[in-house]
């Protein structure tokens, strides 16, 4: 089968190789894939930001249909359509697992890192970590939700959003236009948008943002606290430091900043404010097998529709490209059905 295979020098890029799959052991099934998105943290796997993984097979956004399963698997079946996340799966007996809390296991595999992924014509996934995909849900919508949509579900969840509230979404690429959707359509709340390109901002005001904020054009923070009083939470889905550091100061008393985004370096964080104002500052990583079945519950009812463009898999270091240059909005889906 054709896979996209993290190279030997770990260059931030794939090789498109023929590659054979293992057979599958108890609790597993086989599952042919249909689309998988690239998402930014597959150029963090390729670049061995995370830890060097040469000729692991990148992918996590992906959707595809059972073609085999174990003896022992009763939970699926084959023609089922499921998802592949970046949580593959967890240990299953630590606190964390027990405690609906699974992502933070210190034991987790995950999908397109330390197992190989979903950018590929085939994928073993753990029968009970794979989330079926239901029925009303466009599977190719359904790919951005695994990831991109998943986490910013969660991450909204974090922030405590509530009905009414004042939502900052920091980058409005393939995270940010799920997160304005999210924060719009499902949890009731209004939106402020940043980001630096024109394109992607017209696309979140289209979205539901109802305040759009280019970061170009002077202080962040202090525009956002004239036009609207400061946000009660800043979701950071940018990969630069400076918009986490910046976002602090758009956040009114009380409110949290969730960080999403995973860039290099650190944060700062202003002692006084933090103090004064009661800030809380709070990670967020991807979600639970529940929050992705809720994800995908929202998207098949239609209150989410992820940007997607579908390609081919030859075409993947030409996306990874054009994600360095921040000149995709949405989601490129790579199509395995063709």
């Amino acid at each position: 089968m054709k896979a996209a295979v993290i190279r030997d020098s770990v260059d931030g890029y794939v090789d498109i190789k023929d590659v054979t799959l293992r057979p599958i052991k108890h609790g597993e099934a086989l599952v042919k894939m249909e689309y998988c998105g690239l998402c930014h943290t597959d150029l963090h796997v390729a670049a061995g930001d995370f830890g060097k993984q040469p000729g692991r097979i990148i992918g996590h956004e992906g959707v595809g249909k059972v073609i085999q399963v174990a003896d022992d698997v009763d939970n699926l079946k084959i023609g089922d359509r499921v998802s592949i996340a970046w949580f593959f799966k967890g240990c299953g007996h630590c606190e964390y697992c027990l405690t609906g809390r699974e992502t933070l296991c210190r034991n987790v595999q995950n999908s397109g890192f330390t197992v190989d992924g979903a950018m590929a014509e085939e994928c073993i996934v753990d029968a009970n970590y794979a989330v079926k995909v239901p029925e009303g849900l466009d599977p190719i919508e359904a790919t951005s939700l695994t990831c991109a949509g998943v986490t910013m579900y969660k991450a909204l969840k974090v922030g405590e959003t509530k009905p009414g509230q004042w939502v900052e979404v920091v980058g409005c690429g393939g995270l940010g236009n799920l997160a304005v959707q999210y924060a719009h359509n499902v949890f009731g709340a209004h939106v402020v948008a940043v980001d630096g390109n024109p394109d992607k901002l017209a696309a979140a005001k289209k979205d539901g943002a109802e305040v759009l904020i280019n970061r170009h054009d002077g202080d962040v923070a202090e525009q956002i606290q004239k036009k609207v009083g400061g946000v009660n939470n800043a979701q950071i889905t940018a990969v630069t430091p400076d918009a986490f550091t910046q976002s602090v100061n758009a956040l009114r008393p009380d409110g949290k900043l969730v960080a999403v985004a995973l860039p290099q370096g650190d944060m700062q964080l202003n002692i006084a404010k933090t103090v004064l104002d009661g800030i809380s500052v709070q990670g967020s990583l991807v979600g639970t097998r529940q929050d992705l079945a809720e994800t995908f519950q929202f998207g098949a009812e239609g209150l989410v529709h992820p940007i997607v463009k579908t390609r081919r898999l030859d075409e993947v270091n030409d996306i990874i490209d054009e994600m360095k240059a921040n000149s995709i909005v949405g989601r490129m889906v790579v199509d395995f059905t063709k």
